[in-house]
């Protein structure tokens, strides 16, 4: 009986250990969510003749690649072409992205572009000799919001007659694809080659990163190394992003909604709201049936629609796709757009009101006494200009803030914005018993305006400090940022509880309710403010702030830096030799530890600490997240700080390294000669994962401890990490002894 048994018991067996054996292999891989090939526009070309070279990207599902059109010093890693000089060709023009998307990021508090799917990238080259070899190499960065990775990968490319042939007469053939197998192709078919190990010169395993998930943002602006001859990078340049895929993510929505609530506070200023009824009232009077007055009504709506959508239209043109990155990162125009909002803020105060000539109000008056159609229509624009003295500059703040270089997010925040300011005139024309409902005009509706006026103050700010961030002129640092709005918001908290009072402004006789709670919201606001002022990271409103790193008097800082707290006692006792490259790469929260994997490892041994390693990226979000609210913590940053040797290596720092350690790794029989390339190759090599953020805890061997871990919010996990760290390097300690 037992002998039969036998059988049966080792199948679920041999199961269990299949499935874990898989789950190993799964966990543990380089990933490739990026295949490229190569085309080109046409097949045969005579010498002086231009052809495009085409660059296909095949991207794995829920995955991203960054584009080449945004700002390099914005944060995420831009995708980068070097092309090796040759005499047989020349570049024209700049390398062009087809049609990428764009999104905001607010922990880069900028725009990037980026691909799904599918991305192609187009360079024009002018043929100069039949013998054509066009070669260099591109670096990309690929991320996942799945599970928050992000990974750097490099290639190279070459295009010579076997693409493109090159005769006298001038050649007509169609476009073809000519796919080139790339090395992460090749990775493919030879899997078995990720775990091979090259001694590099300081005793590290080399390897060269893949492919990464789609959440994260990477980035990595390594320069290609070619070694034939002098190579010339290209440039990243604009392309035109009419396509609407570029502007179909949920923040156009969203942006939509916020434009249709501006619309909503827009109907109760004193230029609108007394309208209301003035306008339905006529409707009502001047029409012989109800219907006819409901179809003038309905005609007044959306002709005030077109107008404000025609509006941004107009808006989308001017400041299209090509013009997306001077707007968001040059100083020229966030100054102009500081200046608007704070010109807007003053008319909102009572300073001045910002009129149209009346000339044009008479001639669009005189239109609408016509009747008809036409009437309606310039009845509904003489609203637009007699009320633009209040409306303007909400539609110009709505303006501004769409004019990143997408064609829809202007569109569509003007006809948010319009369908709100249109649906009372036409509701109330359907429905005139809602009349009485409303509330009488009064002093009310300037309040409405000057309250409009101190939040216009406070965003233009925002607008100069991305100016004083790019051109580092050091103007509007962190803390003065929050003291503005801090006096701001105070003096928008007096005014809502009477008092502070403006020339326009009526009495007060005593304070209502609505009143109230407002100035219970902004006075609330204002406390949370102001901890900002010494150092405390407001985390809700990082996307508008400053960084921490402009900040003058940070408490934190000072206290780890005259020894009052634990991380500078910490500081004494961790290091036992000046770091490498700590000049320009640092860790945060005030840890102390080094950015060369050999340093940390001695400093190990000397200790007798086990060594954390943060495997990360300048452009990395996830590891910045990562650091922002996890490390942060105080349980995690006590065992940092008290438990471990840190080593931060950055596998996109684009440092050379002096010509002695160079090496040629076995992975991919590339030669290393940077910071990042060469613990990028160490990454993918030892633990045959390219994805960052990746922490991995090991002894001075390099012994791993336990499981290595990615990105993860859970701070109660990352503590369990560290801690099961420990104890595995003690016992592993206790048991050396014995």
């Amino acid at each position: 009986m037992r002998n039969k048994l036998r059988p049966a018991l080792r199948l679920p067996w041999l199961l269990v250990v299949l499935l874990t054996f898989t789950t190993q292999l799964v966990q543990a891989q380089v990933l490739k969510p990026a295949s490229w090939s190569y085309d080109v526009s046409k097949k045969e070309v005579r010498v002086g003749e231009e052809v495009e070279l085409i660059f296909n990207v095949k991207i794995d599902k829920d995955w991203y690649l960054y584009s080449s059109d945004f700002d390099p010093e914005l944060g995420p890693m831009v995708t980068e072409f070097t092309f090796a000089k040759h005499p047989s060709y020349e570049l024209v023009g700049k390398i062009k992205p087809v049609n990428p998307k764009k999104k905001y990021d607010e922990l880069w508090e900028g725009e990037y572009t980026y691909f799904v799917g599918t991305a192609q990238f187009r360079q024009k080259v002018r043929v100069l000799q039949p013998n054509l070899v066009v070669k260099g190499s591109y670096e990309y960065q690929v991320c996942t919001d799945i599970d928050g990775k992000c990974i750097p990968f490099d290639d190279d490319f070459a295009f010579t007659n076997a693409q493109i042939k090159v005769t006298a007469a001038s050649g007509a053939a169609t476009p073809t694809i000519t796919p080139t197998q790339s090395p992460a192709q090749k990775l493919e078919q030879a899997p078995e080659q990720a775990t091979t190990q090259a001694a590099a010169p300081d005793g590290l395993d080399t390897a060269v990163p893949p492919a990464l998930p789609q959440d994260s943002m990477l980035a990595a602006d390594e320069t290609l190394e070619d070694e034939e001859a002098a190579a010339e990078t290209v440039a990243p340049a604009l392309i035109d992003f009419s396509n609407e895929d570029a502007s179909s993510d949920g923040n156009i929505w969203a942006f939509m909604l916020i434009a249709f609530g501006s619309g909503l506070v827009a109907l109760l200023t004193p230029c609108v709201f007394p309208m209301v009824p003035m306008t339905v009232s006529f409707f009502t009077g001047s029409s012989q049936s109800r219907a006819q007055a409901i179809g003038k009504a309905l005609l007044y709506g959306i002709s005030i629609i077109a107008i404000y959508t025609i509006a941004g239209t107009v808006v989308a043109k001017l400041f299209g796709a090509d013009g997306a990155n001077f707007l968001s990162t040059h100083w020229l125009p966030n100054v102009l757009f500081f200046a608007v909002f704070v010109i807007f803020g003053m008319s909102f105060l009572g300073l001045f009101e910002i009129t149209l000539p009346s000339s044009w109000l008479n001639k669009a008056d005189a239109q609408a006494d016509k009747g008809g159609i036409l009437g309606v229509f310039f009845m509904a624009f003489t609203l637009v200009l007699v009320s633009f003295s209040c409306t303007g500059p909400i539609v110009g703040s709505i303006l501004v803030a769409s004019a990143g270089g997408e064609t829809l997010r202007p569109v569509m925040g003007m006809f948010g914005f319009s369908l709100a300011f249109a649906l009372p005139f036409t509701l109330f024309a359907i429905f005139p018993s809602w009349l009485s409902g409303l509330p009488k005009s009064g002093g009310w509706l300037n309040s409405v305006k000057v309250v409009l006026g101190f939040l216009e103050l406070a965003l233009a700010l925002k607008f100069l400090s991305i100016a004083d961030q790019v051109y580092h002129w050091g103007i509007l640092d962190r803390e003065v940022y929050l003291a503005l709005w801090i006096v701001i918001f105070t003096l928008m908290g007096f005014y809502l509880l009477g008092k502070l009072k403006f020339a326009h402004d009526s009495d007060l006789p005593y304070i209502s309710v609505p009143r109230i709670f407002m100035a219970i919201a902004t006075f609330g606001f204002v406390v949370y403010l102001i901890p900002g002022m010494f150092g405390a990271p407001l985390k809700a409103l990082s996307g508008y702030l400053p960084p921490q790193s402009t900040h003058d008097f940070d408490i934190n800082a000072l206290v780890r830096q005259s020894g009052g707290g634990s991380t500078a006692q910490f500081t004494s006792n961790q290091l036992c030799e000046p770091p490498k490259y700590a000049d320009f790469l640092h860790l945060p929260h005030g840890l102390q530890g080094y950015f060369d994997l050999e340093q940390a490892k001695r400093c190990a041994a000397e200790q007798g600490k086990p060594i954390f390693i943060d495997f990360t990226g300048h452009g990395c979000v996830n590891c910045r997240e990562m650091e922002a609210n996890v490390w942060s913590h105080p349980e995690v940053l006590r065992r940092l700080q008290e438990d471990y040797v840190i080593a931060a290596l950055y596998v996109d720092d684009k440092s050379e390294l002096p010509e002695s350690e160079w090496y040629v790794s076995e992975y991919d029989s590339k030669e290393k000669k940077t910071l990042g390339k060469k613990y990028a190759d160490y990454q993918i090599t030892k633990f045959n994962v390219n994805a960052q953020p990746y922490y991995v805890l090991m002894d001075e061997n390099e012994n791993v401890l336990v499981k290595p871990i990615a990105y993860d919010l859970s701070v109660e996990n990352f503590v369990k990490f560290l801690d099961a760290g420990v104890a595995a390097y003690k016992n592993n300690q206790q048991v050396a002894k014995k």
